[in-house]
């Protein structure tokens, strides 16, 4: 690990991140995963424990038949077991057998644990951590040594701590990873124990951090700016606990921060959010809105004057441009927007002929501002204020004319499950159209009814799909009457877009914003039609 001004990233999504609550890859999506890092250029994919589980012993199995551009392998275990030979112990053998480039192993430095949670005793540790990496040296490995709860450790005792990390070093372990392991140390910390490391070892330096006091990314990169040359974490940072340092940041943050590298081609950071999205979709998470650099929000401009002075010097209220990382600027509408807002959603949808002091922009504020005062709010519901403004411009066209519909949920036993039908007719160019739709609910029965009697007329609707569904009671003092918003998000696979109801009657508000919806659609298809 020599290379000039080089950040090594080490993935451990795949091992680490897999230990979050909620968090199971199933054996298909470690190997999406692994490919998909591997394009992005990181350096190293911890794979998983050998010794744990017979899965993450079919992933070395299987990640062998891909072809990886460029990421070395990993498999993760501990040193051997105490008082028992090297060449016998379990673990150790599961990493020969686990047949990767690379081995990672973890050893105890806070004679906390070594006493108290391994029973043995602090020779006895060294001789553990010294012989297991000399085994694996010696089996061709390359060997990292992460030197587990270093930080409390060494301020446990700083001695031992460092007769730990020099029993790797004269065991061959090539990067001795300082690892704060429990989440709790502070940068300035970070920094002056990594510098101190640095200067007593001639061996390349790591940090493994997590998030248990809100500063894995910080602690890593205040490492980084002390000399440590890998970052250990897992993709937008989710692990046991409160998480591991998100490579996601530190990617970025290093790449565009820094006068150092560490992604094998720095124009995949381009492709930062696509990499962010693809790993939570494959871990089955909710992506997080307000993520730096890659969440919807990263980028999004409320305040009027925020937005004003982003249209005019865009680096004054965005620390990098948000297409550096794969993201988008948003403007948002609510009741904090000013004209500036409004004309940049004009700008957006091509109506670059108003003036920001027309009639029309302050038109278009009056009734958003109405809108909202009945419970609309449309910073959640952008495709509902594009439609907004296509009917004060005078530009709403109505793909359809409703002429009712009726929902019946039916239980029809006590073990019986609910049963949602709905009727619908509807007028498309003058011709009358009556479906029947059926779903898991009132609203998706109302969807599939709407979708059914479109088709003949727009058989562009068929690819979209409702991706979330969000209600909000507005009056709860008011009980069963109250007034209810509903927010639905749609998609056709490529894009996203979200729309606002709002009723007493929560089906009422769910057929609005189900219309503009598919309206907003239908206005999408025309405009890439002409």
């Amino acid at each position: 690990m020599s290379t000039e001004n080089k950040v090594f990233i080490y993935d451990t999504t795949l091992r680490d991140g897999a230990q979050a609550e909620g968090v199971t890859f199933s054996p298909v999506a470690k190997i999406h995963v692994a490919k998909m890092l591997d394009s992005f250029g990181v350096d190293y994919i911890e794979g998983g424990y050998a010794a744990s589980n017979p899965k993450d012993m079919a992933f070395f199995k299987d990640i062998k038949k891909e072809k990886l551009k460029h990421a070395k392998v990993a498999a993760f275990g501990s040193t051997r077991r105490a008082n028992t030979p090297v060449e016998q112990d379990k673990g150790t053998l599961a990493l020969l057998e686990a047949d990767t480039e690379v081995c990672t192993i973890f050893g105890k430095t806070w004679l906390l644990h070594v006493t108290e949670v391994l029973k043995t005793t602090p020779e006895e540790n060294l001789a553990m951590i010294e012989d297991t990496c000399r085994f694996l040296k010696e089996n061709g490995k390359e060997v990292v040594y992460d030197a587990e709860h270093f930080f409390d450790g060494y301020k446990d005792s700083p001695e031992y701590a460092l007769q730990s990390l020099e029993a790797a070093t004269k065991g061959g372990a090539d990067v001795l990873v300082l690892c704060d392991t429990n989440g709790g140390c502070l940068p300035h910390e970070v920094f002056e124990i990594t510098a101190l490391i640095r200067e007593k070892f001639d061996v390349a330096v790591g940090i493994h951090t997590h998030n248990d006091s809100e500063t894995a990314v910080a602690n890593a990169m205040e490492s980084v700016r002390a000399g440590a040359v890998q970052v250990q974490g897992v993709i937008n940072g989710f692990g046991e606990r409160c998480g591991n340092c998100n490579l996601i940041s530190v990617a970025a943050n290093v790449t565009m921060k820094t006068d150092k590298t560490c992604l094998a081609d720095p124009e995949q950071l381009k492709n930062l959010k696509k990499l962010s999205l693809f790993v939570n979709e494959q871990a089955k998470l909710r992506n997080n809105k307000r993520a730096a650099f890659v969440g919807d929000s990263a980028f999004a401009h409320k305040a009027g004057m925020h937005v004003d002075g982003v249209r005019k010097v865009s680096h004054s209220f965005e620390h990098v441009p948000p297409e550096s990382v794969g993201n988008s600027r948003r403007i948002l509408i609510s009741e904090l927007s000013g004209a500036s807002n409004v004309m940049e959603k004009l700008l957006e949808m091509g109506l670059d002929n108003i003036d920001r002091k027309s009639p029309e922009v302050r038109e278009i504020l009056q009734t958003m501002e109405k809108m909202e005062k009945s419970g609309y709010v449309y910073e959640s519901a952008d495709a509902s204020f594009k439609m907004l403004i296509k009917k004060v411009l005078k530009e709403h066209k109505s793909f359809f004319e409703l002429d009712g519909f009726r929902v019946i949920i039916e239980k029809r036993g006590k073990n019986e499950p609910c049963i949602s039908e709905a009727s619908l007719k509807l007028k498309v160019n003058g011709e009358k159209a009556f479906t029947v739709g059926e779903g898991d609910g009132p609203v998706d029965a109302l969807n599939m009814a709407l979708r059914r009697a479109l088709h003949k007329f727009y058989p562009g609707i068929d690819g979209v799909y409702l991706a979330d569904y969000r209600v909000s009671i507005l009056d709860p003092e008011e009980a069963t009457a109250a007034k209810t918003r509903v927010v639905i998000e749609s998609s056709d696979g490529d894009s996203s877009w979200s729309t606002v109801g709002v009723s007493e009657n929560i089906i009422e508000a769910s057929w609005e914003a189900l219309v503009d919806g598919v309206e907003y659609k239908l206005f999408l298809n025309e405009e890439k039609a002409d």
